[in-house]
């Protein structure tokens, strides 16, 4: 059981996503029972479904050169293969970033190449995903696992180019020259380098299928030279899991990546998703020497690597990958305990999973809890005026005219207080349409390139280290000066929009309503921390190994990509809360409106026959009681959601073995 922990509770969470995507749905379909259902609403639960099941399981795998880390991703993985799926030999193995995961929109596997050329061009990676044309596709048979071990060569293929060559891919620079193919100390005339820039890899192995998504790293010079993996795709990981070895420790290429690159995209205060691996333990299985000799020296690695990298020792884990794959294939318990590779599934399993689940737990709860929120209370509100109405008219049960009268007259009365706030309403919503002119303005994808345009050519004027660190430090106070201007904006359209909401609250008693909050807090903490990381970057020493101006080059256009992407999702945040943000009223609006033009007819008819005064009473009795069965289904479907989003006992769910993946599982598995 404990060897399938890490499939089981990924298993656990796909079923989770399940549950959780019904109790949206089901939210939904009573929406559209009540008529309670608007275009707006709609949209926001489509995206919030959309949000639980896209969501996917990242887990990045960094180290130097040669820590054995892609027979890791083997052995944790792709063990069901008893072979090993992913090339990994002694040396250097991935040359160039790796991404594999399941493409539910293509009919079959394949691997997808991105020629090293490409780092000449002024386009990112996550541009470059969206055109096809500049990768070169393989098919990948996966009946065959010949077939699909030769096609994954691919990622391991290096070719010769000379030295010019190099410097323009920011490939070499005379601090780099150990990867020359002479050893003499005069500059070599050539020089080794990936085919490759970035592989992406689809095939439908379970895992992948149910969310998981591996990104297998080169060592340092690939991360300080591709600088979208440590601004984009390392942030983006739930997990990183840092391979050492264990006879060196912590080296100092190993202290620059963790320096610069794993520290700088996680939070490594918390220590959440950060776990360091000393691999290849069974380097230190010397027969020489006693078990507790051999555990002593591999406790002794771990505490000092854990101090040196200021880290928990319980996220410093001592593993055999090799051995682990080997014990997986031959199906030897004994070797695999031995391996402590289940040790680490476990961590993977029990502290990241469910801390990924949390983060999408809290978006619903906030997103889809505050959509269930305005609609009791828009139902409540109705249920209170109808019971004051049913209330009034069993009080003028036999009462004469002029009480009837004053009761038609007082209501003529709220109907016209109600006409003049619809027109402070409009005048309200002109006053925040400025508002939103403005943000949209300075959040506008064009206002935004123009400042890049700018700031390219401050810097490319004044080509010097002091001038490079002034144009990127001008470039983010401008930015953030930008999201400064939008935080006030954003603050007086909340004045204006809580005094509306405010004025309807007192003078016509509808009930205090939660509308829809929008803040730039977090894109800020985006911006400084990307200032930070230019910063870092900058002043690294593998920068200062690369081309200075293939370096700035490269680097400038994958923050400015990041950066750029920052500001499309807070323009795309704005334009929504604006359409959104007075929904809430608006319904409880539309039903003030409803319920006065009822209470007035009744009144008007109240005279004609006790029997009308008697049927009115009666169908404001069944509204109410329709409307109470109404709020106990929404009670009832609040608590559902919460349970579904709440913490649900793990290890009652892992005991539960789940038939459809198991086939599944052996279904993916080729023969041999």
């Amino acid at each position: 059981m404990d060897e399938d922990r890490l499939k089981i509770q990924i298993q656990a969470l796909v079923r989770w996503r399940n549950d959780v995507v019904c109790a949206i749905q089901d939210y939904h379909s009573w929406l559209q029972q009540t008529g309670l259902e608007t275009p707006e609403v709609e949209v926001r639960l489509f995206d919030s479904i959309e949000t639980v099941k896209s969501d996917r399981l990242t887990i990045a795998f960094v180290a130097e050169f040669s820590r054995g880390k892609t027979e890791l991703i083997n052995a944790i993985f792709f063990a069901d293969y008893k072979r090993r799926l992913l090339p990994s030999t002694v040396g250097r193995t991935t040359m160039c970033p790796t991404e594999l995961f399941y493409d539910s929109e293509e009919n079959g596997a394949y691997i997808r190449l991105l020629p090293i050329e490409t780092r000449k061009q002024d386009t990112s990676i996550s541009d470059l995903k969206r055109d096809q044309n500049s990768w070169k596709t393989l098919a990948l048979n996966t009946e065959s696992p010949d077939q699909m071990a030769e096609a994954l060569q691919e990622v391991v293929r290096a070719k010769t180019v000379s030295i010019d060559e190099a410097k323009s891919l920011g490939l070499y620079s005379d601090d780099n020259s150990d990867l020359a193919t002479q050893s003499s100390q005069d500059t070599p005339a050539e020089i080794e380098i990936p085919v490759w820039r970035h592989a992406l890899i689809s095939f439908p192995h379970p895992l992948l299928k149910q969310g998981l998504v591996i990104l297998d790293t080169p060592g340092l010079n690939a991360l300080g030279t591709e600088p979208e993996l440590t601004l984009n795709m390392l942030p983006a990981a739930q997990a990183v899991v840092f391979v050492l070895a264990p006879d060196t420790g912590v080296t100092k290429s190993d202290l620059d990546i963790w320096q610069y690159y794993i520290k700088n995209a996680l939070d490594t205060e918390s220590q959440k998703g950060v776990i360091a691996t000393l691999n290849k333990i069974d380097t230190l299985w010397d027969e020489m020497k006693d078990e507790h000799e051999i555990e002593e020296a591999i406790q002794k690695q771990c505490r000092q690597t854990a101090e040196m990298l200021n880290i928990d020792s319980t996220n410093v884990l001592p593993v055999s990958a090799q051995k682990a794959l080997v014990a997986k294939a031959k199906q030897d318990p004994v070797l695999l305990e031995k391996s402590r590779i289940l040790a680490l599934e476990s961590l993977l399993a029990d502290d990241i999973i469910p801390a990924k689940r949390c983060i999408v737990s809290n978006r619903i709860a906030h997103e889809v809890g505050s959509m269930i929120n305005n609609s009791r209370n828009i139902l409540s509100a109705r249920l209170e005026k109808l019971r004051h109405q049913s209330q009034t008219f069993h009080g003028v049960t036999g009462r004469n005219t002029d009480v009837i009268k004053h009761l038609t007259q007082k209501t003529r009365e709220q109907q016209i207080a109600y006409n003049n706030n619809m027109k402070y309403m409009q005048s309200s919503r002109r006053t925040i349409a400025k508002h939103s002119a403005a943000i949209m303005n300075e959040l506008s994808l064009e206002a935004f390139d123009y400042h890049v345009t700018k700031t390219r050519k401050d810097m490319t004027e004044s080509w010097t280290t002091g001038g490079l660190k002034k144009g990127m430090k001008v470039f983010f106070e401008g930015i953030s000066d930008t999201m400064q201007v939008v935080a006030r904006q954003t603050s007086e359209a909340h004045e204006v929009v809580e005094s509306v909401y405010n004025k309807f609250h007192q003078d016509h008693g509808l009930p205090e309503m939660e509308f829809p909050q929008f803040s730039v807090e977090g894109y800020l903490k985006q911006l400084a921390a990307l200032s930070r990381k230019a910063e870092a970057f900058r002043n690294s020493t593998v920068t200062t190994m690369t081309e200075q101006s293939f370096v700035v080059k490269k680097f400038f256009i994958s923050l400015v990509s990041h950066t750029r992407e920052v500001f499309f999702k807070a323009h795309h945040e704005a334009e929504v809360w604006f359409k959104e943000i007075m929904n809430p009223l608006i319904a409880q609006i539309h039903m003030h409106k409803q319920l006065l033009e009822q209470h007035l007819d009744t009144l008007c008819k109240i005279n004609d026959t006790k029997e009308t005064l008697a049927k009115n009473i009666e169908l404001l009795e069944k509204q109410c009681a329709s409307l109470e069965l109404q709020l106990s289904q929404l009670d009832t479907l609040e608590t559902n959601l919460h349970r579904q989003l709440g913490d649900i006992d793990d290890t009652e769910m892992a005991l539960t073995p789940n038939a459809e993946f198991e086939e599944e599982a052996a279904e993916a598995v080729p023969a041999g």
